[in-house]
């Protein structure tokens, strides 16, 4: 199966710096959004630090004997176990840092998604947009428990704290899931400087609307249209015969 690739990062419009991290290995068929979290400069070290373990664990010769899934959960303990411990051990002033990470991976005619935290992936087939991973935040947690209506959530406060993150702690655990590719499927990964900003009748519209490559600006831009307040990173993977 052939895929192209598309890409765009932003810091927005209120933030002083970027720390969201990404990744596109095509040969791998490794795809990355993280999205850090934890003070001045521990969000940045915390998402780069994840994409690069990911990255490195995908390129040691050993991952191909490994099952998708049994690769993915090594590489997200791992990226867990570094950031941990750099904070704990190395640099004790970034202590409490952590990031989201979806992680997509093609093996054969398979997707593999791993997720932790509130960035997202989504499966766009026309004119149909369905997000495929769930978000481990606190809105989503109210939500799911029927405790707050979609209207309530709007007006939480601390809506945007997430219940799970890579290096937080020094063990996670993802969500994984599996999916059998085809033809002129386009999988949207992006951080909730996108998703937060950007509800999800838009972005199926952009989606409709332009050729992938123009909708990853679009994306971009809307966000910024609707505040910037976060950093934001889109990524779209298109496959084609």
């Amino acid at each position: 199966m052939k895929f192209d690739c598309w890409y765009l990062t932003d810091k927005g419009l209120r933030r002083d710096s970027n720390q969201d991290s990404c990744l596109v290995n095509r040969e791998l068929g490794v795809f990355i959004v993280a999205d850090g979290m934890g003070g001045h400069s521990g969000g940045e070290v915390a998402s780069s630090m994840a994409v690069e373990a990911v990255e490195k664990m995908m390129l040691n010769p050993e991952a191909q004997k490994k099952s998708p899934r049994e690769l993915m959960l090594k590489c997200y303990e791992e990226a867990s176990r570094q950031i941990f411990d750099r904070a704990a051990n190395e640099q004790p002033e970034l202590a409490g840092m952590g990031t989201t990470m979806v992680v997509a991976y093609i093996r054969g005619k398979h997707l593999y998604v791993g997720n932790v935290g509130d960035s997202r992936c989504y499966l766009f087939k026309r004119p149909h947009l369905w997000q495929i991973t769930e978000d481990h935040s606190l809105l989503n947690e109210q939500l799911r428990s029927g405790v707050m209506t979609e209207d309530q959530v709007r007006q939480l406060v601390g809506r945007n704290v997430i219940t799970r993150s890579v290096g937080y702690e020094r063990e996670v655990y993802p969500d994984i899931i599996e999916r059998e590719i085809f033809p002129g499927e386009i999988f949207l990964i992006c951080s909730d400087g996108l998703s937060g900003l950007v509800d999800d009748k838009k972005i199926c519209e952009i989606l409709n609307q332009n050729t992938p490559d123009k909708a990853v600006k679009a994306c971009v831009e809307q966000a910024l249209a609707n505040g910037g307040d976060d950093n934001v990173t889109v990524m779209l993977v298109h496959f084609h015969e």
